[in-house]
């Protein structure tokens, strides 16, 4: 029985670890923290874990999630690092949702997160938590950076792409729309319903700090370095993510539509929790809702000899909380599927 502890568990990811480790067997949630929530129980704040977990709320404390043997962080950014050397000095595994130790560039991360790292000595042990790049490496991990929910719908589209040096990785767009949840649990002006509903805007034109971190996973996959144009979108819908990525072949090269199908195909055919779909056929947003699956599509625009990848994922799961729990089972010699099999909300 793994002993897993959640830090921060009342925002979005939080309650989503818990609603998908409660029901599990081989899982025993230990503690739950949030300091403006001591004592509270957690089903009376999150009622639909009512008779699903039976654990009050409490404030972070050291020694209970040192008897845990893994502890998810789903904290806010600048929070995990204060916490997770004293963590995996006591042995206990950790896996971080938060951005602390995604970017391997302190000086660039201090930067977009505009604060000093706390223990940037740690960044270089953590692993990052993409299974379909990194699995043998989580296998073997103490500690995990689970990736963003933009970076892991992105990267997954653009990889096979960079991997087999068909396009030119200077000239890389990606134009992504994302559901309100994925500004967090916050009441801020821009994500009540008056204000997101019925309109989609772009935000993060100038910048955005998830493009760092999808340029250094792009950088390790390609032979020349990457020049990305990352454009985020509010949607009004809940949960989910599309991106649509543009890449222009490189000059010289032929391709058709279906090499590229049969590259992507093969590229992630033993890949549990990423689909890619028959010619013809597109990702939406409702068909990985709630679920661990990412959709992918990729078709050959002849007349601008252009590359169009579409990839769908519901950002709270693969693009969050459920790739949490994909590198916990990873981690801890499970199948890699457990807890993870649940099948897509529809409508």
């Amino acid at each position: 029985m793994i002993r897993a502890g959640i830090v921060g568990a009342t925002g979005y990811t939080g309650v989503e670890l818990l609603r998908l480790l409660a029901p599990r067997d081989d899982v025993e949630l230990s503690v739950v923290t949030s300091r403006e929530l001591d004592s509270v129980p957690v089903a009376k704040h999150f009622p639909n874990l009512r008779n699903h977990v039976e654990l009050t709320f409490s404030s972070a404390n050291d020694e209970q999630l040192k008897a845990c043997d893994v502890v998810f962080f789903a904290t806010p950014h600048a929070v995990a690092m204060n916490t997770v050397p004293a963590l995996l000095e006591a042995g206990v595994k950790v896996i971080d949702l938060s951005a602390d130790f995604r970017i391997q560039n302190i000086e660039l991360w201090e930067h977009w997160y505009n604060t000093k790292h706390a223990c940037p000595e740690l960044v270089s042990e953590a692993v990052y938590g993409l299974p379909e790049v990194n699995r043998e490496k989580i296998k073997t991990a103490n500690f995990v950076a689970v990736p963003g929910c933009y970076p892991t719908a992105i990267q997954l589209g653009f990889l096979p792409l960079l991997e087999n040096q068909l396009v030119d990785a200077s000239r890389l767009i990606a134009d992504a729309k994302s559901g309100v949840s994925g500004a967090g649990r916050k009441a801020v002006e821009d994500y009540l319903l008056t204000e997101a509903t019925e309109s989609i805007k772009a935000y993060g034109v100038t910048g955005h700090r998830h493009h760092p971190e999808i340029c250094q996973g792009l950088n390790h996959a390609s032979a020349s370095t990457v020049g990305l144009t990352f454009i985020p979108h509010l949607t009004p819908m809940i949960r989910g993510i599309l991106a649509t990525l543009y890449a222009p072949v490189k000059n010289g090269l032929n391709v058709t539509q279906e090499q590229l199908q049969s590259l992507f195909e093969d590229r992630y055919s033993n890949e549990p929790f990423v689909e890619v779909l028959p010619g013809g056929d597109y990702p939406a947003t409702r068909n990985v809702k709630g679920s661990n699956r990412c959709e992918i599509s990729v078709t050959y625009l002849d007349d601008t000899d252009t590359v169009l990848v579409l990839s769908a994922e519901d950002n709270l799961v693969k693009g969050a909380s459920g790739q949490a729990i994909q590198n916990m089972n990873l981690m801890f010699g499970l199948e890699e599927t457990a807890g993870l099999q649940g099948i897509a909300l529809l409508p």
